[in-house]
């Protein structure tokens, strides 16, 4: 007996064999309608506005009517309203999930808080406090807080002022904050250990480097030579020894003179006529001069007044003019002249790449080493009583350093050594652990006399820095 094959036909009229696929189930589609923009207003948000419209009191819920139950291990409570505009299915769903759910009036549970280990919230018992609050009752955590301008909620505190076009607070600066700021990393720069602080003296003197026995005893030989010339002229009256000291006198004084005035020239020439040597050559303990460019360390400097930033070297200097009349600057400053009020001189460790073999050393000027800066000064800005209020910032920078400005007449100059300047460097090399370094010479190095220029012996005490230029912008830091 033949079986018969079972075939069906399908919808563009084909007949196939084999029984007929059941049909499937569809799943529900959600449909939603495009919400739209409302910029932030809260009145356009729709249900969403009114659940921050307003404030709110703990313990009072204005939102809708409530809806408690239980669960199997405990109580769900629901607040709110429900749209009327929903969707069927969302509401058939919503139907069915409370319809799941016993009703229970004694117990009570918020929809936040923490959870046990199954995932269900944990209770909390609340005593009565005098205000007819009872097991059933709802607590509440406070009011919500209010949206931004911008509609985003964001973990920070809500700030007042204006905004900027990202919906930030726009950031403002102003003297106080300013200065604020400036005196705290002034005061920080001051406790760091690893910036050293230069004397308020400056970077020459003659009379600090010339050996003070020498001078003592030219001293006392002169003025012994003139109580003679005088006893001889007044028990004599032979003036022939008055003016052979005299002359002498004048013949050493002369000297002197021109070291004191011209000094610092022929130190910096002795720094640049001094040769350079390569750091690949060099040995350790060798007291060498090695030229090349500059790059920070761990702790970069700003200058004070121009707040240039990374230096290894800044310098502020405030002179004032002593009329006749005027006050003076500092004890020693003499009527009609410039006088130092103020200085400021600060230097930390830094590297240094050799020109010739292009090695990188490490410069130990930081942590209270011994330092002989020769940078050269600009002139910044020049104050009189015409235009002493030209300049904010210079009136600023005085507040912050305490300084009173008056109708004294003021001059600011200020240098600097900056990431990417070429700069001479003169100290003692040490080799420790394949780490190349120049450290400070353990006694000040003579330079010798000079007599081309007529020039005395001094000595330079420390590391020496020569630098007289502006950066590079070419030099990449690293």
């Amino acid at each position: 007996m033949s079986s018969r094959i079972t075939s069906h036909q399908l919808n563009n009229g084909l007949y196939v064999s084999g029984r007929p696929e059941p049909p499937k189930e569809k799943a529900p589609t959600m449909f939603s309608a495009a919400v739209p923009y409302t910029g932030g207003d809260i009145k356009k948000s729709g249900e969403l506005g009114k659940m921050f419209d307003g404030p709110r009191k703990s313990g009072q819920l204005t939102s809708g009517p409530l809806r408690t139950g239980s669960m199997s291990s405990g109580n769900t409570s629901h607040s709110g309203q429900l749209s009327s505009h929903s969707h069927s299915h969302s509401m058939n769903r919503m139907s069915s999930l409370s319809s799941s759910v016993t009703g229970s009036s004694s117990m009570k549970k918020s929809t936040s808080g923490p959870l046990n280990k199954h995932g269900e919230p944990i209770r909390k018992s609340y005593a009565s406090q005098g205000q007819g609050l009872t097991s059933s009752s709802r607590q509440n955590s406070g009011p919500l807080p209010v949206l931004p301008a911008t509609g985003l909620i964001t973990s920070g505190p809500i700030l007042s002022g204006p905004l900027n076009s990202s919906g930030a607070p726009r950031k403002s600066s102003g003297p106080l904050d300013s200065s604020a700021f400036i005196k705290s990393r002034t005061s920080s720069m001051v406790k760091n250990q690893a910036v050293t602080h230069l004397s308020q003296e400056g970077s020459y003197s003659f009379f600090s480097s010339f050996p003070k026995l020498v001078f003592w005893s030219i001293v006392l030989l002169f003025v012994m030579g003139f109580i003679s010339a005088v006893f001889i002229l007044a028990a004599v009256g032979n003036p022939i020894l008055l003016i052979v000291v005299g002359v002498l006198f004048a013949i050493v004084s002369l000297p002197f003179a021109w070291n004191m005035f011209r000094g610092r020239k022929a130190v910096v020439k002795f720094i640049s006529e001094y040769p350079d040597v390569e750091l690949r050559t060099a040995k350790d303990g060798q007291f060498v001069k090695v030229s090349g460019v500059v790059t920070c360390g761990n702790v970069p400097l700003e200058s004070s007044f121009q707040r240039v930033p990374r230096c290894v070297y800044t310098s502020t200097r405030l002179y004032e003019y002593r009329g006749w009349d005027s006050k003076a600057a500092n004890p020693s400053h003499q009527r009609f002249t410039w006088g130092l009020r103020s200085v400021e001189r600060h230097v930390v460790d830094f590297y240094i790449s050799d020109f010739q073999s292009g090695l990188r050393a490490l410069v130990k000027t930081g942590y209270g080493a011994r330092v002989t800066p020769y940078v050269e000064e600009s002139v910044v800005i020049d104050i009189n009583q015409s235009n002493k209020d030209a300049s904010p910032q210079f009136i600023r920078w005085l507040a912050e350093k305490n300084l009173s400005s008056d109708d004294r007449m003021m001059r600011l100059k200020e240098g600097y050594i900056k990431e990417g300047s070429s700069v001479s460097v003169m100290g003692v090399v040490q080799r420790n652990d394949n780490v190349l370094m120049i450290v400070p010479p353990p006694e000040p190095i003579p330079t010798g006399c000079q007599w081309a220029t007529c020039m005395l012996p001094t000595s330079l005490d420390g590391i020496v820095l020569r630098c007289d230029d502006s950066s590079n912008p070419d030099v990449i830091p690293v």
